[in-house]
């Protein structure tokens, strides 16, 4: 059962959500403390346990007809494991989210429920977010920016202009990527009659607009002053693996998924990018 919940978790996708988090409230508190901690651990495992456990029970139908399913792309659970996975995953979060509040502020605590509601509405009923086109990808973006943003109010910083265009870049990458990868799953979609932003744009448009909002992003890296301006060349990996699927057709949409291996990796090679940023700026700022 462990194993199950591990797999549910996407430990590949950890560090997505937790390193938001950590990075952001340590650039406003300039130092490690029990918050810190805690509100890393709990958006390292317990956030994506709910995220993608949820996810997984609720798409179980769906994916049983997608070759993706069942590796580290995500878990097919059997329908006798669902109730342990929401239930050990509201277990997992309840303690943290606890502490969370009572460290907190009236505006942390709207931000970190903003980000539980984006977690439940995305796949669970009556919501489910995901088969709303374009409001998926904007939902799944807040399930990555919205640590970030707690990060900051948890640690009591204040609203900036570069601060804006940072979280402004980080949401339209985050708009990007899931379009991305949705397009991957254009045939199983419809054929188990899920909508999608995919589904309901086509592949190939659907590429073009994850290339679009990448550049975006990646303009408005520019806005942040030094050393953030550097981060707007970290937009030109995704756009390198997704370039070559802008005229993809439905049909072949799945061949995409050689691009989306690519991006996950691409992450892990931003992110250590963007860590030397992080310590050229606590370096300059010392």
């Amino acid at each position: 059962m462990i194993g199950d919940l591990l797999a549910a978790s996407r430990p590949l996708s950890w560090i997505n959500t937790a390193y938001p988090f950590a990075a952001a409230y340590l650039l406003v508190a300039g130092g490690v403390d029990a918050r810190w901690v805690i509100g890393t651990l709990f958006f390292l495992v317990p956030y994506n346990l709910a995220m993608y456990g949820i996810n997984d029970v609720f798409d179980y139908a769906s994916d049983l007809a997608n070759p993706r399913k069942g590796g580290v792309e995500g878990a097919l659970l059997s329908p006798q494991r669902h109730r342990t996975v929401l239930v050990t995953s509201v277990a997992l979060c309840v303690p943290f989210v606890v502490a969370l509040v009572a460290w907190g502020s009236p505006v942390s605590w709207l931000i970190l429920a903003i980000s539980l509601f984006a977690v439940i509405a995305y796949s669970a009923p009556p919501f489910r977010f995901k088969e709303v086109p374009v409001l998926d990808s904007v939902t799944s973006s807040v399930h990555f920016v919205s640590p970030a943003v707690y990060g900051f109010a948890l640690a009591g910083g204040e609203v900036t202009p570069g601060l804006v265009a940072l979280l402004s870049a980080f949401f339209l990458w985050g708009v990007a990527s899931h379009a991305f990868g949705a397009v991957q799953d254009v045939v199983p979609d419809r054929e188990g009659g899920i909508s999608s932003i995919a589904t309901a744009l086509g592949a190939a448009r659907t590429v073009r607009l994850a290339l679009a909002c990448w550049t975006a992003a990646g303009l408005l890296m520019l806005l942040t002053g030094w050393p953030g301006a550097l981060a707007a060349v970290l937009a030109l990996p995704y756009l390198w693996a997704a370039a070559p699927f802008r005229s993809v057709s439905d049909a072949d949409s799945g061949t995409a998924n050689r691009g989306w291996r690519h991006f996950l990796w691409i992450n892990y090679a931003c992110g250590f990018v963007v860590t030397m940023l992080l310590i050229v700026y606590a370096l300059d700022a010392g």
